[in-house]
Protein backbone atom coordinates (compact mmCIF):
# COMPACT_ATOMS: atom_id res chain seq x y z
CA UNK A 1 0.00 0.00 0.00
CA UNK A 2 1.44 3.28 -1.21
CA UNK A 3 -0.82 5.17 1.28
CA UNK A 4 0.69 4.56 4.65
CA UNK A 5 -2.68 6.10 6.74
CA UNK A 6 -4.91 3.93 4.63
CA UNK A 7 -2.86 1.15 5.92
CA UNK A 8 -5.27 -0.93 7.55
CA UNK A 9 -2.89 -2.18 10.37
CA UNK A 10 -2.58 1.01 11.32
CA UNK A 11 -5.68 1.84 13.87
CA UNK A 12 -6.56 5.06 15.10
CA UNK A 13 -8.95 5.63 18.19
CA UNK A 14 -11.58 5.57 15.29
CA UNK A 15 -11.33 2.43 14.03
CA UNK A 16 -10.07 0.69 16.85
CA UNK A 17 -13.86 1.52 18.50
CA UNK A 18 -15.44 -0.10 15.70
CA UNK A 19 -13.41 -3.35 15.82
CA UNK A 20 -13.86 -3.81 19.17
CA UNK A 21 -17.49 -3.58 18.46
CA UNK A 22 -17.09 -6.08 16.25
CA UNK A 23 -15.42 -8.95 18.18
CA UNK A 24 -17.51 -8.29 21.51
CA UNK A 25 -20.59 -8.39 18.99
CA UNK A 26 -19.48 -11.72 17.39
CA UNK A 27 -18.38 -13.20 20.33
CA UNK A 28 -21.87 -12.61 22.07
CA UNK A 29 -23.97 -13.97 19.22
CA UNK A 30 -22.32 -17.18 18.71
CA UNK A 31 -21.58 -17.72 22.40
CA UNK A 32 -17.77 -18.15 21.96
CA UNK A 33 -15.18 -18.02 24.46
CA UNK A 34 -12.97 -15.33 22.45
CA UNK A 35 -13.17 -13.68 18.95
CA UNK A 36 -10.81 -11.60 17.57
CA UNK A 37 -10.26 -9.81 14.32
CA UNK A 38 -6.64 -9.54 12.62
CA UNK A 39 -5.63 -7.21 9.79
CA UNK A 40 -3.15 -7.41 6.90
CA UNK A 41 -0.24 -6.07 6.51
CA UNK A 42 0.51 -6.97 3.16
CA UNK A 43 3.92 -5.16 3.17
CA UNK A 44 5.48 -7.39 6.13
CA UNK A 45 3.08 -10.05 4.86
CA UNK A 46 1.54 -10.72 8.77
CA UNK A 47 -1.34 -10.46 10.15
CA UNK A 48 -1.76 -8.34 13.12
CA UNK A 49 -3.88 -8.83 16.42
CA UNK A 50 -5.90 -5.62 15.99
CA UNK A 51 -9.31 -6.48 18.49
CA UNK A 52 -10.04 -9.16 20.66
CA UNK A 53 -12.68 -9.94 22.83
CA UNK A 54 -12.55 -12.81 25.56
CA UNK A 55 -9.46 -14.70 26.21
CA UNK A 56 -6.62 -12.61 25.52
CA UNK A 57 -8.16 -9.44 25.25
CA UNK A 58 -5.32 -8.07 27.77
CA UNK A 59 -2.39 -8.50 25.70
CA UNK A 60 -3.09 -10.29 22.19
CA UNK A 61 -3.15 -6.63 20.51
CA UNK A 62 -0.50 -5.63 18.79
CA UNK A 63 0.80 -9.16 18.05
CA UNK A 64 1.83 -10.59 14.89
CA UNK A 65 2.11 -13.38 13.09
CA UNK A 66 3.22 -14.93 9.36
CA UNK A 67 0.33 -14.12 7.22
CA UNK A 68 0.57 -17.94 5.55
CA UNK A 69 -0.02 -19.94 8.58
CA UNK A 70 -2.87 -20.85 10.15
CA UNK A 71 -6.61 -21.26 9.63
CA UNK A 72 -6.73 -17.14 10.06
CA UNK A 73 -3.88 -17.47 7.08
CA UNK A 74 -6.02 -19.67 4.83
CA UNK A 75 -9.10 -17.31 4.94
CA UNK A 76 -6.86 -14.39 4.09
CA UNK A 77 -4.98 -15.83 1.31
CA UNK A 78 -8.36 -17.52 -0.01
CA UNK A 79 -10.96 -15.28 0.56
CA UNK A 80 -13.05 -18.09 1.90
CA UNK A 81 -14.98 -18.58 5.39
CA UNK A 82 -14.10 -21.45 7.42
CA UNK A 83 -15.43 -23.30 10.02
CA UNK A 84 -13.90 -26.32 11.97
CA UNK A 85 -15.29 -28.21 14.49
CA UNK A 86 -12.06 -30.70 15.97
CA UNK A 87 -9.15 -28.19 15.30
CA UNK A 88 -7.17 -31.35 16.11
CA UNK A 89 -7.78 -33.08 12.75
CA UNK A 90 -7.30 -29.61 10.67
CA UNK A 91 -3.95 -29.65 8.73
CA UNK A 92 -4.58 -26.01 7.96
CA UNK A 93 -4.68 -25.17 12.15
CA UNK A 94 -1.04 -23.73 13.62
CA UNK A 95 -0.57 -25.16 17.20
CA UNK A 96 2.27 -23.50 17.88
CA UNK A 97 0.75 -20.06 17.01
CA UNK A 98 -2.35 -21.22 19.47
CA UNK A 99 -0.14 -21.34 22.02
CA UNK A 100 1.63 -18.53 21.42
CA UNK A 101 -1.39 -16.57 22.74
CA UNK A 102 -1.90 -18.74 25.50
CA UNK A 103 -5.51 -20.24 24.70
CA UNK A 104 -5.50 -23.36 22.24
CA UNK A 105 -9.14 -23.38 21.35
CA UNK A 106 -11.02 -27.34 20.41
CA UNK A 107 -13.25 -25.35 17.35
CA UNK A 108 -13.52 -22.00 15.38
CA UNK A 109 -15.15 -20.37 12.25
CA UNK A 110 -13.38 -17.68 10.13
CA UNK A 111 -14.31 -15.12 7.83
CA UNK A 112 -12.43 -12.58 5.82
CA UNK A 113 -12.97 -8.91 5.87
CA UNK A 114 -13.82 -8.22 2.06
CA UNK A 115 -13.94 -5.12 0.59
CA UNK A 116 -13.66 -3.78 -3.31
CA UNK A 117 -10.04 -3.34 -2.77
CA UNK A 118 -9.80 -6.79 -1.65
CA UNK A 119 -9.03 -8.97 1.95
CA UNK A 120 -8.10 -6.53 4.98
CA UNK A 121 -8.16 -8.96 7.39
CA UNK A 122 -9.90 -12.04 9.50
CA UNK A 123 -12.95 -11.91 12.19
CA UNK A 124 -12.75 -15.39 14.14
CA UNK A 125 -14.74 -16.71 16.41
CA UNK A 126 -12.97 -19.70 18.87
CA UNK A 127 -14.90 -22.38 20.49
CA UNK A 128 -18.13 -20.93 19.43
CA UNK A 129 -21.28 -22.65 21.26
CA UNK A 130 -22.21 -25.79 19.70
CA UNK A 131 -25.32 -24.76 17.87
CA UNK A 132 -23.11 -21.98 15.99
CA UNK A 133 -20.45 -24.11 14.91
CA UNK A 134 -23.01 -27.18 13.27
CA UNK A 135 -24.61 -25.22 10.54
CA UNK A 136 -23.57 -23.81 7.56
CA UNK A 137 -26.06 -20.41 7.67
CA UNK A 138 -24.37 -19.82 10.88
CA UNK A 139 -21.03 -19.61 8.96
CA UNK A 140 -23.07 -17.69 6.45
CA UNK A 141 -24.22 -14.93 9.14
CA UNK A 142 -20.46 -14.98 9.97
CA UNK A 143 -19.51 -13.94 6.78
CA UNK A 144 -22.19 -11.42 6.43
CA UNK A 145 -21.14 -10.26 9.81
CA UNK A 146 -17.65 -9.91 8.43
CA UNK A 147 -18.41 -8.16 5.36
CA UNK A 148 -20.50 -5.15 6.48
CA UNK A 149 -17.58 -4.16 9.28
CA UNK A 150 -15.05 -4.67 6.59
CA UNK A 151 -17.04 -1.88 4.84
CA UNK A 152 -17.92 0.04 7.54
CA UNK A 153 -13.97 0.01 8.07
CA UNK A 154 -12.88 1.15 4.93
CA UNK A 155 -14.98 3.73 5.21
CA UNK A 156 -13.59 5.00 8.70
CA UNK A 157 -9.52 4.65 6.92
CA UNK A 158 -10.73 6.48 3.90
CA UNK A 159 -11.85 9.48 5.11
CA UNK A 160 -8.76 9.30 7.68
CA UNK A 161 -6.20 9.29 4.46
CA UNK A 162 -8.69 11.61 2.24
CA UNK A 163 -7.73 14.21 5.20
CA UNK A 164 -4.50 13.34 5.58
CA UNK A 165 -2.89 13.79 2.03
CA UNK A 166 -5.14 17.60 2.29
CA UNK A 167 -3.07 18.18 5.13
CA UNK A 168 0.43 17.15 3.34
CA UNK A 169 -0.41 18.64 0.39
CA UNK A 170 -0.60 22.16 1.89
CA UNK A 171 -3.83 23.10 0.01
CA UNK A 172 -5.44 26.09 1.07
CA UNK A 173 -8.32 23.91 2.21
CA UNK A 174 -5.26 22.01 4.58
CA UNK A 175 -6.46 23.46 7.78
CA UNK A 176 -10.27 24.19 7.33
CA UNK A 177 -9.70 19.70 6.67
CA UNK A 178 -7.17 19.88 10.05
CA UNK A 179 -10.55 21.85 11.81
CA UNK A 180 -12.89 19.29 10.56
CA UNK A 181 -10.62 15.59 11.27
CA UNK A 182 -12.52 15.52 14.82
CA UNK A 183 -16.25 15.80 13.09
CA UNK A 184 -15.12 13.26 10.23
CA UNK A 185 -13.66 11.07 12.69
CA UNK A 186 -17.31 11.07 15.03
CA UNK A 187 -19.30 10.42 11.66
CA UNK A 188 -16.82 7.89 10.63
CA UNK A 189 -17.55 6.10 14.41
CA UNK A 190 -21.31 6.53 13.95
CA UNK A 191 -21.51 5.02 10.28
CA UNK A 192 -19.39 2.14 11.52
CA UNK A 193 -21.36 1.45 14.79
CA UNK A 194 -24.09 1.87 12.90
CA UNK A 195 -23.76 -1.28 10.47
CA UNK A 196 -22.22 -3.11 13.61
CA UNK A 197 -25.42 -2.40 15.30
CA UNK A 198 -28.05 -3.42 11.82
CA UNK A 199 -25.97 -6.74 11.69
CA UNK A 200 -25.94 -7.05 15.27
CA UNK A 201 -29.94 -6.84 14.95
CA UNK A 202 -30.53 -8.90 12.28
CA UNK A 203 -28.15 -12.14 13.68
CA UNK A 204 -30.28 -11.65 16.94
CA UNK A 205 -33.63 -11.54 15.39
CA UNK A 206 -33.27 -14.52 13.28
Amino acid sequence: MTETSSNPTEVDPVARELLQSVVDTARAIFGAEASSIFLLDEEADELVFQAVSGQGEDFLVGMRFPAGRGIAGWVASTGEPMVVDDLSRNGSFARDLAESTKYVPDSLMAAPLMHASGVLGVLEVLDPAPQARSSLGELDLLALFARQAATALRAVLDRRAALDRAAAAGSAEASAAARALAELDEAGRAAGLRVVDAVRELLLAR
